[in-house]
């Protein structure tokens, strides 16, 4: 995963831990805004979470958090 996809994913997990509490679930599009502006950004997104992890839709953001970070 390339180190700005890593930074993105942990930011957006610590804010929507910090608003919504420890045991908010999240997508891998809650890294993304609505409209597709990096396709190339989203697959890496979208293959790390769903063909390496075999990952739910939504996971708890501490879960993502603590993966991305011990770099799963």
């Amino acid at each position: 995963m390339r180190p700005a996809l890593r930074a993105k994913i942990i930011d957006v997990c610590n804010k929507k831990i910090a608003t919504k509490g420890d045991n908010v679930g999240l997508s891998f599009y809650a890294f993304f805004a609505n409209k597709n502006d990096d396709p190339e950004l989203l697959m890496e997104a979208a293959t790390w979470w769903i063909q390496l992890h075999q990952l739910d839709h939504f996971v708890k953001a501490r879960t993502i958090k603590e993966m991305v970070e011990a770099n799963l």
